[in-house]
């Protein structure tokens, strides 16, 4: 349907149209969320192009292609490459919608997570205190990016080691996710997936096994079995099950 949309899009706008450009951007997101990330790369890159040269550098649109550009290489691990689109996404959104906007919270969040991810815990904390209180104050304590930032921050104090703060905030997300987007959905078998580290890490085997199962369960069903996510779980289940013959 992606597909067809563009082409009617050409047909009827042109090549040149900034609808045309929302088309691929929104083509590149699916690609990225199959796990299809060098299918996505160039149709975000072609994106960004047309919307600047279409839009002007100073537009909203152009933000979200830079946000999401620099989300495709956070996930292949390219840390460098994201970060200074991710600060520019984020200059750009706070001059031209205001420094209160579910937008501008989204990208601290992003930003938050790719300094996470390198260990910048210290410059990590606050951006995603910032994005969760911005995100209860403008769009409600019941909301799905508030258990993703509830989830992020339980990850940041969990690789710092602070299980005492880390667990309930784990905990917390995954009510919320389950509660809001229903039991089968991808953001609920991330947080399994996460409590189960968490779990597992602690060598907490009998309750960290059975949240791998549902989490790659899951994953299965809504996202395939070649999905990078999918591995990741599969492979952290068959790494619990080997740890708990020798334990």
């Amino acid at each position: 349907m992606y597909l067809q949309a563009l082409k009617i899009y050409k047909r009827l706008l042109g090549a040149e149209h900034p609808d045309v450009a929302q088309s691929l951007n929104n083509l590149a997101g699916l690609y990225e969320d199959q796990g299809r990330y060098e299918q996505a790369e160039p149709l975000y890159l072609q994106a960004l192009e047309m919307r600047q040269r279409l839009l002007g550098a100073e537009h909203p649109d152009v933000a979200t292609s830079l946000n999401d550009l620099a989300g495709l290489y956070h996930n292949q691990g390219q840390y460098e490459q994201a970060e200074p689109s991710y600060l520019q996404a984020l200059k750009i959104y706070k001059r031209l919608l205001g420094v209160e906007h579910p937008d501008v919270a989204t990208s601290l969040n992003n930003l938050a997570t790719l300094y996470n991810y390198q260990g910048r815990y210290k410059e990590a904390e606050p951006l995603y205190l910032q994005a969760l209180e911005m995100r209860q104050r403008l769009l409600g304590v019941e909301h799905p990016d508030v258990a993703n930032s509830l989830n992020n921050l339980a990850l940041l104090y969990d690789y710092q080691g602070q299980y005492k703060e880390a667990e309930p905030l784990y905990l917390q997300a995954l009510e919320m996710r389950q509660r809001l987007l229903g039991a089968e959905h991808p953001d609920v078998a991330n947080s399994l997936n996460n409590l189960a580290a968490f779990y597992d890490y602690q060598r907490r085997y009998e309750q960290a096994e059975p949240l791998y199962i549902q989490a790659l369960a899951i994953a299965e069903l809504k996202l395939g079995a070649n999905h990078p996510r999918t591995i990741l779980y599969r492979n952290n289940l068959e790494s619990l099950r080997k740890k708990r013959q020798f334990s």
